[in-house]
């Protein structure tokens, strides 16, 4: 194995024996192959549509899905792999029989292996140091593309489960991926190609902002108890608000108080969510505490998207997966029944007593921040609010991240901090006072709800009459993940500069990649909290 496609990798340099998330090498062998499979059938898409023949719909998302499994932290059982292989080379194989080009050799001549250990032993051949190229650089931007697609992918699942498609990101998957095994193209095309990644990764975030919101109303702001109340307690962690709705309508009136975990945190503000009232507070923090925050709780636990950790024995027979989460010893759910959930909630104690430890303040996505626009142009004018600081990210274990903790706490009481996605949870219960009526601190979502933040953006940078570069807004970012990378790569497309990364860059970036960044994009890594505001405020 070999795999270096998130920010903990071992060593800064990539995990060889086990990974640091606890992937074991015959499930990194395997993804890796599925990866290479997804490859061949890529070729076959693009093969196809240069011949003019449709791909079937389902054949995209099959693939979206396909390749999201890869992520990190979304299944660990090697037994899912070979049926997500198979059906790949099925999907490849019914495509080449309609075009009249001959496959190259390589992925799309691929034939699995008829057993497990045998698939494992293919994997182990067809890794990311195997992928063919000579010059460092592109190889680089070859598995910067590769993790970007990743994180495409999971945005692309969210949004078509909801029924937000757009043929075109299928499209440019089957692309991208199938590039990944050309040798042809020079270091300026794959720079424009991994740019092209992050323009179709802002569609896809754009397709899943109008799921949810069409499935779920725009959030509002909402507070949020951090307490729980006596009975019976299911929490939901992960991503997937589907899952969560489901679960809402199936505990109606069985006496079971929901909770959110994590990423969870921001469903609290949807209207045709938070209308349930069994749906009751937010449990614990971000995904990397779940071993203490888990093995505490007296409920059945779902885990709806990527961000598992392997279970405690603990809590192995109380955590279920669903979706396209996995762990062997784990009990999955399919088809959103979650009617095993339900009865082990029901069969554990549940809490003892209420216990209140106060609340927090979620649902400022863009309709609330643009609803108060007018607000917050006349204070900026007035110099009553100074900056924006969108302090957004992926939460992980790893030293360092501390610093986004102090960052919060030492801005200025004339600032603004926007946030998203997990990172948060460093300083998510920071009281720090309002401007006029405005909170310092605004939860903007999810993640998946970086488009909102990208959109109050550009509504301010028009109202400014200024580019959004010119505007007193600076990015504050940490991460951890695929989907972050997908994220940074829409933020270059847009040509968004100044950006502080941390807490440690990537470690599939080259000298020379990097260089790049720095000279175009000014992207910094972070240094120490009081360096950085005074960088930045003067």
């Amino acid at each position: 194995m070999f795999c270096y496609q998130c920010e903990q990798t071992a060593k800064g340099t990539g995990c060889d024996k086990l990974g640091v998330c606890g992937k074991k090498p015959e499930v990194s062998d395997l993804q890796d192959l599925l990866v290479y499979a997804l490859t061949g059938l890529g070729q076959a898409a693009v093969a196809a549509k240069a011949e003019g023949k449709a791909v079937p719909l389902e054949t995209g998302r099959f693939f979206a899905k396909a390749l999201f499994t890869t992520l990190t932290n979304v299944n660990f059982d090697p037994a899912d792999f070979k049926p997500w292989i198979e059906e790949t080379v099925a999907k490849r194989e019914a495509l080449a029989a309609i075009i009249a080009a001959k496959l190259p050799e390589g992925p799309a001549a691929f034939r699995p292996a008829a057993d497990l250990d045998g698939l494992v032993a293919q994997g182990a051949k067809h890794g990311l140091k195997d992928i063919p190229e000579t010059d460092d650089d592109i190889r680089s931007l070859k598995h910067t593309l590769l993790f970007g697609l990743k994180g495409v992918a999971a945005y692309a699942d969210h949004a078509a489960i909801l029924g937000q498609e757009d043929p075109a990101v299928y499209e440019f998957l089957y692309e991208g991926l199938a590039a990944t095994f050309s040798t042809d193209k020079d270091l300026g095309a794959w720079v424009a190609l991994t740019l092209k990644c992050g323009e179709v990764n802002l569609r896809a975030m754009e397709l899943l902002d109008a799921a949810n919101t069409g499935a779920y109303g725009h959030p509002t702001p909402t507070v949020v108890p951090l307490s729980h109340k006596a009975g019976k307690a299911i929490l939901v962690s992960g991503h997937d608000l589907k899952d969560l709705k489901d679960l809402l309508e199936q505990t109606a009136g069985k006496g079971i108080s929901i909770y959110t975990h994590g990423e969870m945190l921001p469903a609290h503000g949807y209207p045709e969510l938070k209308k349930y009232p069994h749906f009751y507070g937010h449990y614990g923090t971000a995904w990397q505490n779940q071993h203490k925050e888990f093995a505490a709780f007296p409920g059945a636990i779902l885990m709806t998207t990527n961000c598992i950790q392997k279970p405690a024995e603990s809590y192995l027979g109380s955590i279920f997966t669903t979706g396209l989460v996995g762990w062997p010893g784990a009990t999955h759910v399919k088809n959103g029944d979650f009617g095993p959930v339900i009865a082990k909630a029901l069969a554990m104690p549940g809490f003892a007593a209420d216990e209140d430890k106060g609340t927090v303040m979620t649902g400022f996505a863009r309709n609330a921040v643009l609803g108060v626009a007018g607000t917050v142009i006349e204070a900026v004018k007035a110099g009553k609010i100074r900056h924006f600081f969108l302090v957004a990210g992926c939460d992980g274990a790893k030293p360092g991240r501390n610093y986004y903790t102090e960052f919060v706490e030492k801005a200025p009481a004339d600032t603004i901090v926007l946030t998203l996605a997990c990172g948060k949870f460093r300083f998510f219960d920071k009281k720090l006072g309002d401007i006029g009526g405005i909170p310092r601190l605004l939860d903007m979502g999810q993640c998946n709800d970086a488009y909102s933040a990208i959109q109050v953006a550009v509504a301010l940078a028009k109202a400014f009459d200024c580019g959004v570069n010119e505007l007193p807004l600076s990015m504050i970012l940490s991460w951890y993940e695929q989907k972050a990378v997908a994220i940074l790569l829409t933020l270059l497309f847009l040509g968004i500069k100044n950006m502080r990364l941390g807490p440690s860059l990537p470690a599939f970036l080259t000298p020379n990649v990097l260089n790049f960044l720095v000279a175009n994009y000014d992207i910094k890594p972070i240094s120490t909290p009081e360096e950085d505001l005074k960088a930045i405020l003067g």
